[in-house]
């Protein structure tokens, strides 16, 4: 099976979250970073200056609080995409 993969996200762009469910954006950001780094750190991933395969060292594994922006924002558009999806699915968060 040598079918080249394609990438097919849901499109989102008709979606508009009603501004209690935008609000969550920042906990669920958050909550996927420490799902991440918990993964990291499981397989035994340690905090480092720079990322490196072979010794398991990333500079990202601090609390999310001290992320840089720019990390911060990549968990950010994951959390308001999953948001999103849930909406476009039909699905209602109460």
């Amino acid at each position: 099976m040598n079918k080249k993969y394609i990438p097919n996200p849901s499109d989102l762009t008709d979606i508009v979250l009603p501004d209690e469910l935008t609000q969550l954006t920042e906990a669920i950001a958050a909550n996927v970073h420490e799902v991440w780094a918990a993964g990291r750190i499981k397989e035994g991933w340690k905090h480092g200056p720079e990322r490196s395969d072979s010794l398991k060292t990333h500079p990202c594994l601090v609390p999310y609080d001290e992320l840089p922006e720019s990390e911060k924002q990549y968990d950010r558009e994951t959390a308001m995409n999953t948001l999103k999806l849930i909406v476009k699915l039909g699905y209602r968060i109460s």
